[in-house]
């Protein structure tokens, strides 16, 4: 005679523990960091970031739009489990802080965002369905795809009217401007390169997420650290304009793909270290072209360089060295 033994039902509060946790977690893997405190130091960096820039809807947005794409995850028939790891969430925290950011502060905006952050999980499991062949996922495209097209809506749509996007313009003028490029100065724009991942112009931010990252990864920190870094010293050479360069607006992008390339796809070792490296140097030019691709329409660019970058460069993975090849645990769970 053979026993079954049937796990025990959730209790209410072990259900609003998975929830919680999951909806931390989907903040933490904006960075691909699967851990609920990592999330919850990217929050507190969102929130101190968001106050001291006199936009606390900006932290409150991202709140907002990680419970709502989390919440569609829930709605989706066939659930995947890897979204109890964060993966519903991270696109909608990101259309959290870009919608108050870009878009003026009305009732209407905030049901476009709510709307909006539960779209992008919907949208990634369509485009991951898609991307599954080539080995590679959507990362942070479903946010910007869906807010391009929110972004895009505004301007017809004085609802959800514009506040801080850029004129359409159909060329770039010359830059000018003095950059202080003492150390304190550099220093405080790195971590911004480091904030701006969630759109926050705070170095403090930044310092918060390095710690975030660090309790998950110390890999994770130390590249973020390196792509910001990278990105600011390419900006500096090639004569950026400084008032991007001090907002850190060249390095979010950079970060994400050090993380991605670094030490999250591909195993951490001195050929991938190598990869990473032109990855970064790749994101920095693939920005710097999409700033001028987009400057007609007048609306950012977004985490769109990190995405086409990343896509690039793990692309010839089936040609690198076993060794260097991604961790399929985890590569797997993306594509679930």
């Amino acid at each position: 005679m053979t026993t079954t033994n049937n796990p025990a039902p959730l209790t209410a509060a072990d259900r609003v523990k998975l929830s919680v946790r999951s909806i931390l977690r989907g903040s933490g893997q904006v960075m691909f960091q699967q851990s609920a405190w990592t999330g919850l130091f990217f929050l507190l960096g969102i929130f101190w970031g968001s106050y001291e820039c006199h936009l606390p809807q900006v932290a409150w947005g991202a709140l907002v739009g990680l419970v709502a794409s989390t919440l569609a995850g829930y709605i989706i028939p066939d659930k995947e489990p890897a979204g109890y790891d964060g993966l519903w969430g991270f696109n909608g925290i990101l259309v959290g802080c870009a919608f108050p950011t870009f878009l003026a502060d009305t009732w209407l905006m905030w049901i476009a965002l709510f709307v909006c952050a539960m779209f992008t999980t919907w949208v990634r499991s369509g485009l991951n369905n898609v991307m599954a062949p080539w080995k590679v996922n959507s990362f942070t495209f479903p946010f910007v795809l869906m807010t391009w097209v929110f972004l895009l809506a505004a301007r017809e749509l004085p609802g959800i009217a514009p506040a801080a996007l850029s004129a359409p313009e159909l060329t770039i003028g010359a830059v000018a401007g003095h950059l202080d490029v003492s150390f304190g100065s550099l220093v405080i724009f790195w971590l911004k390169g480091i904030a701006q991942v969630f759109l926050i112009d705070s170095w403090v931010t930044g310092v918060f997420f390095l710690v975030g990252l660090a309790l998950c990864s110390r890999w994770a920190a130390i590249w973020a650290a390196i792509g910001s870094a990278i990105a600011l010293g390419l900006a500096i050479l090639f004569k950026a304009d400084p008032e991007s360069i001090s907002a850190g607006m060249y390095g979010f992008s950079p970060v994400l793909t050090a993380i991605a390339l670094g030490c999250t796809f591909y195993k951490v070792n001195i050929h991938s270290a190598i990869w990473t490296v032109i990855g970064i140097v790749a994101t920095f030019f693939i920005q710097a072209g999409m700033n001028a691709l987009m400057l007609p329409w007048g609306i950012p660019t977004l985490t769109g360089p990190f995405c086409v970058a990343t896509w690039l460069f793990l692309l010839p993975a089936y040609k690198l060295d076993d060794r260097d090849l991604p961790d399929h645990s985890f590569w797997g769970k993306l594509f679930k």
